[in-house]
């Protein structure tokens, strides 16, 4: 939106100190605006502030170290930390504040890096403890961690391009020579305009192994060799091979790191000693509490923070009985225990924020790094051809000291002594100065002779130095060694355990349900009834659709499994508890539409289980009969739906469920015949769909129509209908029986 313009009288007086055009409002256009002032400052956060380079450093760590390096602290005795922020602000005006806070995260007592840069002495706070803030700067003391030798070796032989401070007053590095891959070695995170960056920490040593095979190969995998991520914390990296793949690729994605915890049986606690590096110990001890008012957490008595000199700890007591690692899977679940770390690997490559895989990553550090050496060779190399065209001169001098001695004696000028000696001996103007220069003292035959005998080694220095230019295979080599010496000198073990997501077991995390006694009901219709027995005994006459019968029912409790046979050959899981409680006076509630079955599909049995033990019978019409083991329909995930619950290849008869192998079952016929089916007489089967064994064999024209367990009594002769062997034909009823309608045949 466009701003009008305030015009400024003519008749205003110009009085002292006045500024033309103060005042007014100029009209100007938004994306004008934003494009000459906020692009600016977006950029500014970007490249000076937020983003990392390939050094592994923004500007702020960057200025810190080299404030500290200039000072004598590499390797020097500590110095207070108030004096290193105010020698920092000569490279970075950001305030004291803002220095002191980036080398507490960059030292050893706030344990935020795997190999700190930064030796502190003093309260340096804690990097999981929001609460354990860190001591003044007066109070603490400080210098460099010995690995920043690493970083800043050679830095004064032209490695790298140095520009002016903020004030032209001073000269600081633009980058740092580092000798190892810090940008992967350390965490570093920040939030720019538009964009943001966030790496994570590996292991010293393998990335060390990892660009020294790389450097080799450029094939090299490097998932290989570089497994996971390593926090300065620890914790349990939730190992998935396609998600570290996939880091490993774009430079983005997600990694799951868990708490670690050990189970002290003699006083019943559990010990929480490193937790995700994404949160803090008094953010879980935070939400285990309100997880517990709230009622979401009842195994948990007590919990504490015992954090100490030893390092984090935090201390859950538990009540009786509980099991500490269904517990834990639980709290891993909705606590901060586990937790993810979000990885962007954004840094500045030339200047350009770029978001790159780790191997893309590496070559760019290999780029820079081959570039650091080959300055230094070049230094080096400079350095020594000219100490060598010095001894050059000075090696003729030696041909004649005398003669040197009485040039200069017999020059009546100062400034005519450099051209003489030029003349006399045949070297130019930079060997004259250097000879003009040799003290009195030193001319004599013995400092002449070590001087020039420098001047074979020089050359062949000087030779090699230029093979190592010429050759990209040595300049490699020099850098594989290097790295392996550091990978040997500061490598250390792995911090963070790796656990397979695959070996995982996912627990359905629940909430506590009370647990009463029910009686259940399924009609034919397929409508269902839960009535509490008190409920039961106030209610009348149960009430059904015209038609509908009560198939099924069985007193069971509120927290059983039930399961759903439909007619599809499915079977539908649910628990009993999902079911509100009714009376019998109510129709209930229909099991297609409430467990959402597909279209057509009824439901035609009910199971109730809570052990998952026993069997399930299936009959068929053309007399065959499968027994399948209830284990076969327990899942470890909280599935609702399972396919092939039983074969398709024949029209079903009947279901029935026997809990005890020793029972029997009769199975009736469209022929009239009947037949005892002992249990234990057919093998159980794994396999949900397997079509079963042939029982009762069926004439022409004829099915199975009905199959039920046997009660003592529902028989006159029952021993008729039993049979040594099966397939079996079974027995007709006797007159006596049918007199009796002992036998009802339908």
């Amino acid at each position: 939106m466009a701003r009008k313009k305030k015009t400024t009288p003519h008749t205003e007086p110009k009085l002292h100190g006045y500024i033309a055009g103060a005042g007014e409002i100029v009209e100007q256009k938004i994306a004008d605006t934003i494009e000459e002032n906020y692009m600016p400052y977006a950029m500014s956060v970007i490249l000076s502030r937020a983003i990392p380079e390939i050094d592994g450093f923004k500007p702020s760590h960057r200025k810190l170290l080299y404030t500290m390096y200039k000072m004598g602290l590499l390797g020097g005795a500590r110095t207070k930390s108030a004096n290193i922020v105010g020698q920092t602000m000569k490279l970075n005006p950001h305030g004291d504040s803002a220095i002191y806070d980036t080398m507490v995260r960059l030292s050893r007592g706030y344990e935020a890096l795997l190999h700190p840069y930064v030796d502190s002495k003093g309260n340096f706070g804690k990097f999981y403890s929001r609460d354990m803030a860190w001591a003044a700067s007066r109070y603490t003391e400080a210098r460099l961690d010995p690995i920043c030798a690493e970083l800043f070796g050679d830095i004064d032989k032209d490695t790298v391009d140095f520009v002016d401070n903020y004030d032209n007053t001073l000269k600081e590095p633009t980058l740092l020579p580092a000798a190892f891959p810090s940008v992967l070695i350390n965490a570093n995170t920040g939030i720019a305009v538009g964009m943001a960056s966030s790496i994570c920490p590996f292991n010293l040593r393998e990335v060390c192994e990892t660009t020294i095979a790389l450097m080799r190969n450029e094939k090299h995998d490097v998932s290989e060799t570089l497994i996971a991520p390593d926090f300065p914390g620890g914790g349990q990296i939730v190992y998935d091979k396609k998600t570290i793949e996939n880091i490993y690729n774009t430079g983005r994605g997600s990694i799951k790191v868990r708490s670690r915890y050990t189970y002290d049986k003699f006083d019943n606690c559990i010990d929480i000693t490193s937790i995700p590096p994404t949160t803090t110990s008094e953010a879980i001890i935070d939400k285990i509490i309100e997880l517990v008012k709230l009622g979401k957490i009842k195994e948990i008595s007590d919990i504490r923070d015992e954090t100490g000199i030893s390092g984090l700890k935090i201390t859950i007591d538990l009540k009786r009985n509980i099991d500490p690692d269904k517990l834990m899977q639980k709290l891993y679940k909705i606590t901060p225990l586990e937790d993810s770390f979000s990885c962007n690997f954004n840094v500045l490559i030339a200047r350009t924020p770029r978001v790159l895989g780790v191997k893309d990553l590496l070559n760019e550090w290999i780029a820079f790094r081959i570039e650091c050496v080959k300055r230094r060779t070049y230094y080096d190399l400079h350095k020594k051809e000219d100490k060598l065209h010095l001894l050059k001169g000075l090696e003729k001098i030696l041909l004649d000291i005398d003669k040197a001695v009485k040039i200069v004696r017999e020059t009546e000028e100062e400034s005519d002594v450099v051209p003489n000696l030029m003349i006399g001996f045949g070297i130019d103007e930079i060997q004259a100065e250097y000879v003009a220069e040799i003290k009195l003292r030193h001319l004599n035959r013995e400092y002449i002779l070590k001087r020039t005998d420098e001047i074979e080694n020089l050359e062949k220095d000087i030779a090699e130095l230029k093979a190592i230019l010429e050759s990209k295979t040595k300049v490699k080599n020099i850098i594989i060694r290097e790295l392996a010496a550091i990978a040997e000198k500061y490598g250390q073990p792995r911090k963070s355990m790796i656990i397979y997501a695959s070996d995982i077991v996912e627990t359905e995390i629940e909430e506590e349900i009370p647990d009463y006694p029910v009686n259940l009901f399924f009609t034919k219709e397929g409508y269902f009834k839960k009535i509490t027995p008190i409920s039961l005994r106030m209610g009348g006459e149960q009430k059904l659709k015209d038609g509908d019968v009560i198939q099924q029912s069985q007193e069971s409790m509120n927290n059983t499994d039930l399961l759903f046979f439909s007619d599809k050959s499915q079977v539908y899981k649910t628990k009993a508890r999902d079911f509100s409680d009714t009376k019998a006076s109510v129709l209930g509630e229909f099991i297609p539409a409430k467990l959402n079955m597909d279209e057509g599909e009824s439901a035609i049995y009910m199971l109730a289980t809570t052990d998952y033990s026993g069997y399930v019978f299936f009959f068929f019409e053309n007399g065959k009969v499968a027994k399948v083991s209830l284990k076969a329909y327990e899942t470890k995930t909280n599935r609702k739906k399972l396919t092939g619950a039983y074969s398709d290849k024949e029209k079903l008869s009947a279901i029935v469920f026997v809990n005890d192998e020793d029972s029997e079952i009769l199975m009736r016929s469209s022929s009239g015949r009947a037949l005892l089916l002992h249990t234990g007489a057919i093998a159980s089967k794994t396999t949900r769909n397997t079509q079963g064994v042939a029982v009762f064999k069926q004439r022409k024209g004829h099915r199975l129509i009905s199959a039920e367990l046997y009660h003592e009594g529902m028989l006159q002769t029952p021993q008729r209908y039993r049979t040594k062997s099966i397939p079996s034909s079974g027995a007709l009823p006797t007159a006596e029986e049918l007199e009796g309608e002992q036998l009802e045949l339908k």
